[in-house]
């Protein structure tokens, strides 16, 4: 017996439309749309019920979106569950973090798998495949981190992308645990522009940042402000600008992770001004928090601690700038989370062994709806970097990322007019603060369905871990 679900009377938001139209699904996936009131409409639901009988069994359910949004559910194409960093591991595991996304209206993340070196790539995959199988709440992918490019490497690099893991990230910071050197990076790229897979880039000049971090400790330097000053925002617009003319040498597209530095983005808009298949991404921890932040007294700028760093306040409005100009593509969260207490406080006395990392994947659709508010982007535009670029960058669209007939029901009721107050009182994330504490946003997700199975429902979770599957993915579907 099939099972459906008719979303009735609300506003359909689209990266392309708004439009007001009942949802109708159909065993997971969307099956039609039809405008709201009309005889099309009307009939989905007639057959409920006929002389006062109770509903045809399977018939499922009828959700009244009158008054709120119907909006694809989100895709965060950055996360970090369950990660080894600093002699420590991120606090939310594949269970919570995903439970955590639900509750922040996304329903599926990206997560990287991690290749140590001296090991293969499918022995990190295998690894990350035995965190989150049976698990997590809602749907998941991998890209892959190559921390060891050798011939075999390589090799395996076209061995994954046939098998959907179509995207893999490189690191120009941390030497001595993920650092990959020029000659590396563009050996991988090269492979990358014959097997079709898309390069991701960590772009900051660790070899120059390791010198200024040693030099600012001698100097007895060492709150958690200074890990912002060391990660100077003019290293990170000489990688950006290197990694682009690497990716040009190579005839590749190129993905450059958490853009923070308003000199990035212009190392960006040139390159795509030039033709050049050059995306950006960025965070919602850079459009909302800065080094204010990471200056707070008493150890708690350590919380705010991430890389790349926050950056002075005027860098924001060059990345909103980006943002509406399509110079930076993609919101993702780098959810990367660990809790102050225990974890954090390891870089006491040492601002470099302060575990890099901040808590946002529950956040992050809440605060770009805030965005809007504010003015700052469109609507539609709020569901584009939020849910159909990252879908479409990372060969999930449109079976994610959209409201259409045939992709996944994976779609979100949103209360436009709720107000609420984020606080780690109330988040779900397994991290003992917010960054984002005492933060008054308007608008909250209401009800989520993934694959048309209700996750949260009228702000009650009811998911349950294992639901959520592992997605292979297409290549990147956004090249010129």
């Amino acid at each position: 017996m099939s099972s459906r679900t008719a979303i009735r009377g609300g506003l359909v938001i689209t990266a392309s439309d708004e439009i007001h139209a009942d949802v109708l699904i159909e065993d997971g996936r969307i099956a039609a749309l039809a405008a709201s009131g009309t005889p099309a409409a009307e009939a989905w639901t007639a057959e409920r019920s006929e002389m006062g009988a109770p509903p045809p069994e399977g018939w499922g359910r009828v959700i009244d979106a009158t008054g709120k949004y119907v909006i694809p559910g989100g895709v965060d194409a950055h996360t970090h569950m369950e990660l080894p960093f600093g002699g420590t591991f991120a606090s939310d595991t594949f269970e919570t973090g995903t439970r955590a996304a639900a509750w922040g209206g996304t329903t599926t993340i990206v997560d990287f798998a991690v290749q140590s070196v001296g090991h293969t790539l499918r022995e990190g995959l295998d690894a990350w495949h035995a965190k989150a199988e049976g698990n997590c709440a809602i749907d998941y992918g991998f890209h892959m981190i190559v921390s060891d490019v050798n011939q075999e490497t390589l090799k395996e690099m076209d061995l994954l992308v046939e098998e959907g893991v179509t995207s893999f990230k490189q690191f120009m910071a941390y030497p001595g645990v993920f650092y990959s050197d020029d000659g590396q990076i563009l050996r991988a790229m090269q492979r990358s522009a014959e097997n079709g897979g898309l390069i991701m880039m960590h772009a900051e000049n660790g070899i120059a940042i390791d010198v200024l971090v040693e030099q600012a400790l001698a100097r007895g330097e060492t709150d958690p402000r200074y890990h912002g000053e060391v990660r100077k925002a003019l290293l990170e617009a000489e990688a950006t600008h290197r990694a682009i003319r690497l990716a040009q040498v190579a005839g590749a597209p190129l993905y450059v992770v958490h853009v923070s530095a308003m000199e990035a983005v212009a190392e960006l808009a040139r390159a795509r001004d030039e033709g050049l298949n050059v995306f950006g991404e960025t965070c919602p921890q850079y459009l909302f928090l800065s080094t204010d932040n990471l200056a707070e007294p008493d150890f708690e700028g350590a919380k705010y601690v991430c890389s790349t760093p926050l950056r002075p306040r005027e860098h924001q409005a060059q990345l909103w700038k980006g943002l509406r100009t399509n110079d930076l593509q993609v919101v993702s969260t780098d959810h990367c989370p660990f809790c102050f207490t225990g974890q954090k406080e390891l870089g006491r006395g040492d601002f470099s062994k302060i575990p890099n990392g901040l808590p946002g994947v529950e956040n992050r659709m809440d605060l770009l709806h805030q965005a809007v508010v504010d003015g700052h982007i469109s609507r539609r535009r709020w569901i584009e970097i939020a849910c159909a670029t990252p879908a479409r960058m990372f060969g999930m669209y449109p079976k994610k990322g959209t409201i259409a007939p045939g992709g996944d029901a994976d779609v979100v009721i949103y209360d436009p007019h709720a107000e609420q107050v984020m606080s780690a009182d109330t988040h779900h994330m397994n991290v003992d603060y917010s960054a984002y504490e005492g933060k008054r946003v308007t608008g909250r997700v209401e009800t989520v369905l993934s694959r048309g199975e209700p996750v949260i429902t009228e702000r009650e979770y009811t998911g349950h871990a294992g639901h959520g599957v592992y997605t292979p993915r297409s290549t990147c579907q956004y090249l010129n």
